[in-house]
């Protein structure tokens, strides 16, 4: 199995474990549902959201056709993921790609177990408030910002080369 592979499928278990205790914790041990919302410290409180829509509640309006809906989705975004994991000869793109479907699995879990995601970390600061979100969207997000910075990189590299290569095609000067 190729490194990049490991590492994702690796990833994708650590962050659906992670997601999935955390939740339980929250729903059975914390009891979240029945507090509503509790400070944990200044700028971060755990609130209780049923999230019946995606990621930051867009397209909510869909209805009880939602949780199917968007789990369909979710499982054939998680394929190409796999495929795109398998494909790659870069192992932070297998950690990042890996990342990325172990959170949209366990969103998948909680849609078709409880019919909504639960969301429950709330950040807020100098009256500013963040949309509450999952151990699950917080791997989505990072894994997909990584992705972009890895592509920035890259493409940065591949045009540095190209401007410092003053030869034309064959090697010969322009």
């Amino acid at each position: 199995m190729k490194l990049p592979l490991r590492i994702g499928l690796i990833s994708a278990v650590v962050v659906f474990v992670v997601d999935q205790v955390s939740k339980y914790w929250i729903l059975n041990i914390f009891r979240l549902p029945e507090r509503g919302s509790v400070a944990i410290f200044p700028g971060l409180n755990f609130t209780m959201v049923w999230n019946h829509a995606v990621t930051f509640g867009m397209f909510g309006g869909v209805g009880a056709a939602g949780r199917v809906l968007f789990s369909v989705m979710a499982l054939a975004i998680v394929s190409v993921l796999v495929l795109w994991m398998l494909r790659t000869e870069k192992p932070i793109v297998g950690l990042a790609a890996g990342a990325i479907a172990g959170g949209a699995i366990g969103n998948v879990i909680d849609r078709l177990r409880y019919g909504a995601v639960v969301d429950f970390i709330h950040a807020h600061a100098f009256g500013w408030s963040w949309y509450v979100f999952n151990i699950a969207d917080s791997a989505i997000v990072c894994s997909v910002i990584l992705l972009m910075l890895c592509e920035f990189w890259t493409s940065g590299a591949v045009s540095s080369k190209s401007v410092d290569n003053k030869s034309g095609p064959g090697g010969t000067s322009a």
